[in-house]
């Protein structure tokens, strides 16, 4: 039996949906319809479009958009980059990398990229860049 979150908009995932969210998809019935239908990672990519904002206002006006663009039909962030550019040029730079890039699911990349994106320093970004690719080069599929 399927244990419903007192929260509507919380992830079956497990991940918790920022209040700030929750509540504008609280605000849009159809919005909220739209964000349950969405898969666990689409839903992941909004939220980590929304935390990717470096100022509030930023954020704020993301949060204010996602309603509108879940009622049009949009299943994931209009200007998000999945794969991070420097991410991208790095693998593009180690064919053996890049072949195992390749080969890794949708879930595998994105712990990759969830690794290398929670670093606070862009040093520490970059030094986990090298390391994914250092990781990857050897066959592995983790960080």
């Amino acid at each position: 039996m399927n244990k419903r979150s007192p929260h509507p908009a919380a992830e079956e995932s497990g991940q918790r949906v920022p209040t700030d969210l929750r509540k504008a998809l609280e605000a849009s019935p159809l919005a909220m319809a739209q964000w349950r239908d969405l898969t666990p990672i689409a839903r992941r990519d909004f939220m980590r479009w929304i935390d990717s904002a470096k100022q509030p206002k930023t954020r704020k006006c993301r949060i204010e958009r996602i309603p509108s663009m879940l009622a049009a039909g949009k299943r994931r962030p209009c200007c998000f980059a999945v794969v991070p550019m420097p991410l991208y040029k790095a693998l593009g730079a180690d064919p053996k990398a890049k072949a195992q890039w390749s080969d890794l699911n949708s879930i595998e990349r994105r712990d990759f990229i969830d690794w290398i994106e929670s670093a606070k320093e862009s040093d520490e970004r970059k030094m986990r860049i090298e390391k994914t690719c250092s990781i990857l080069a050897t066959g592995k599929r983790h960080p």
